[in-house]
């Protein structure tokens, strides 16, 4: 299979290991329904949800019907299965019989025997060092601000005003409010 969005042909492909493997139980089953009728409408009505979601009817069965119901509704809700099933229980999708043959089409050589490790979302690549020193920063000129008595303090409103000029607007706007309010504060002492 060389054409990884035939979405419709993969379930196919997989449709006999998803009702013989024993992780697609009946919650799981019953969450994917939920999803696709709860996000996607048009894929499965209330109807067709309620009818997936009978507990008197075996899990096998039902899971058998679902894939077939969605093969006969096209590409778009095959597409939506497997993307719930991604969601769900990555350890199923990942093991499905075209996942397997994609891997192997993609690293004939078999270098993919080492443990696939999740993506690692890095907001900043500075590291918990620089927040940490970040956040000291501004703890303390806060500190120093609303706690500090005397002389000491006094030319701190010109130095916030400043400190502000890279915050977004509305957060501008708080922070000046602050030090305008810590200003007549202090002058009414």
């Amino acid at each position: 299979m060389t054409d990884i969005d035939d979405y419709h042909e993969q379930l196919r492909t997989d449709a006999q290991f998803l009702c013989s493997d024993e992780r697609m139980d009946t919650e799981l089953v019953d969450r994917l329904v939920l999803q696709l009728n709860r996000i996607y409408p048009q894929i499965l009505s209330d109807k067709e949800a309620h009818r997936f979601r009978k507990l008197s009817i075996p899990t096998e069965t039902r899971l058998a019907k679902l894939l077939k119901y969605l093969h006969g509704q096209g590409e778009e809700a095959c597409h939506e299965f497997y993307r719930g099933l991604h969601i769900h229980a990555e350890d199923v999708y990942s093991s499905l019989p075209t996942r397997v043959t994609l891997r192997e089409v993609a690293d004939p050589k078999w270098t993919n025997t080492v443990a696939i490790h999740p993506e690692r979302y890095v907001l900043n690549d500075r590291g918990p060092m620089f927040f940490l020193s970040c956040f000291s920063f501004a703890f303390g000129i806060a500190m120093l601000y609303y706690y500090g008595e005397g002389e000491t303090l006094r030319n701190t409103g010109p130095f916030l005003h400043r400190s502000a000029a890279r915050f977004s607007k509305d957060a501008k706007d708080v922070f000046i409010s602050y030090a305008e309010v810590g200003k007549h504060k202090k002058g009414g002492r």
